[in-house]
């Protein structure tokens, strides 16, 4: 299976931290956020990661080459300016092919479940959930007891910014700048769309002040 990194946002919320460094690579825990991506990756056994870059793409790419230092190989997808979500997978699809694929979130640190990568039969993706953090307490979406996922609903978790998706789920929309959410809904009311509650850390790392809370968090780990 392969996996792709959004890393192309601005990374505007983590002014002034981003003004010089892309937020991909901010430190955390001694080593650049999307480091413990890549780690969390390998130890699944996931080992071909396609990276979308727009913003300072060239000091991400200097970084982290071709993944070969963290065992791994790295394809980039350059997006001369940001596409949004659905926008960046669909041009990255020659590159992910028709597989369905393990979409991770650049912004936030979790650690990867095997089990989130278990066959979609027949669905175009499987979003993993989270409780509502203090940011955001009105949460996403509504996660029913046959582990269905859907637009309204109570009571609502967050998305986590990972998924398995399908590629199905964006490959007949024309290329350019289009967001994911609408399809996933519309995924959802074909009743396609399932979830997972994940109950272990996660972070958001959207602002300086979590950044350095996940930072504290991680050294007092080891």
């Amino acid at each position: 299976m392969k996996a792709m990194i959004l890393a192309a946002g601005l990374g505007t919320r983590m002014r002034p931290l981003t003004d010089h460094c892309p937020k991909p690579l901010l430190a955390v825990g001694g080593k650049p956020l999307i480091v413990h991506h890549l780690d969390h990756l390998k130890a699944l056994g996931i080992d071909d990661v396609v990276i979308n870059i727009s913003y300072r793409a060239e000091q991400i790419v200097a970084a982290l080459g071709d993944g070969s230092a963290h065992g791994i190989n790295i394809r980039w997808s350059h997006e001369s300016t940001p596409l949004e979500t659905g926008g960046g997978i669909r041009q990255a699809l020659p590159l992910l092919g028709e597989s369905p694929f393990l979409l991770v979130n650049g912004d936030v640190w979790c650690e990867i479940s095997p089990a989130w990568l278990a066959p979609l039969d027949g669905d175009l993706a499987r979003l993993v959930l989270v409780d509502n953090p203090d940011h955001h307490t009105d949460g996403d979406f509504h996660l029913d007891a046959a582990g269905r996922v859907h637009a309204n609903g109570e009571t609502r978790l967050t998305f986590s910014g990972i998924s398995l998706i399908d590629p199905a789920l964006v490959a007949d929309q024309p290329e350019g700048v289009f967001k994911l959410a609408p399809l996933l809904r519309s995924a959802m009311q074909a009743g396609r769309v399932t979830g997972c509650h994940h109950r272990g850390p996660w972070v958001d790392v959207g602002t300086p002040e979590r950044l350095q809370a996940l930072d504290t968090w991680l050294h007092q780990r080891h």
